[in-house]
């Protein structure tokens, strides 16, 4: 697994929207969402919203190398509120991936517990014994040379889940560089984006979506 070298591209965060409870950007591909934890990576999408909007509050992540919807709370109760969105499994997530390989079929659904793999952290692995419950739902939108495009509809939020499941099926997704052979590593990023979110929102608990457009 090659060595993580830390990298981020410049520029303010881009607001998708906000209100006088949340806060909802697009996160771009290669920026962490909060500080890591080595020296020299305190960069991050929380440090560069407090200083464009001081006071957000982190409700999820997203990969560092992963783009997208993320939305932030503007205060303890909005945070609160928007926590339980996502632990009771009542927002609902899609992300766009190309994927190494043509699938065959058009749609699927991967079943798979995971767990962290200690001897090659940050890696992920399929374990039925220790592993936590991990759904994906999964369609093509389209199949091109070698590779084809796919929607996922995570129904649970493990750490690198959409990574490990495509990668079960035979179809690691492009340029990521944990889980892809060599020969899918060589793309300018992990080609993963989140797409659109949905949940309820804070004040009223009416249901609200965000979207943000693919970049690949």
């Amino acid at each position: 697994m090659p060595e993580f070298s830390y990298d981020p591209p410049a520029g303010d965060p881009v607001i998708l929207f906000e209100d006088d409870r949340i806060i909802v950007v697009d996160k771009p591909s290669g920026l962490l969402s909060v500080p890591g934890k080595l020296e020299g990576r305190e960069d991050c999408l929380m440090a560069r919203l407090e200083a464009f909007r001081p006071g957000a509050l982190l409700v999820h992540r997203l990969d560092c190398d992963t783009s997208g919807v993320m939305i932030f709370a503007r205060d303890k109760a909005a945070q609160g509120f928007l926590g339980q969105e996502f632990e009771k499994r009542r927002a609902k997530k899609s992300y766009v991936a190309r994927v190494a390989g043509v699938m065959g079929p058009d749609r699927g659904r991967v079943d798979l517990p995971l767990c962290a793999d200690w001897e090659y952290r940050p890696r992920q692995k399929v374990d039925f014994e220790r592993g936590r419950p991990a759904v994906t739902e999964w369609e093509v939108l389209s199949r091109g040379e070698g590779e084809t495009r796919v929607r996922m509809f995570p129904l649970t939020g493990r750490s690198h889940q959409l990574r490990v499941h495509m990668l079960s099926l035979g179809h690691p997704i492009l340029g990521d560089p944990i889980y892809a052979e060599v020969a899918a590593r060589d793309h300018a990023r992990l080609m993963l984006h989140a797409e659109r979110l949905g949940l309820h929102h804070p004040d009223g608990g009416g249901w609200v979506e965000f979207a943000a457009d693919c970049p690949f």
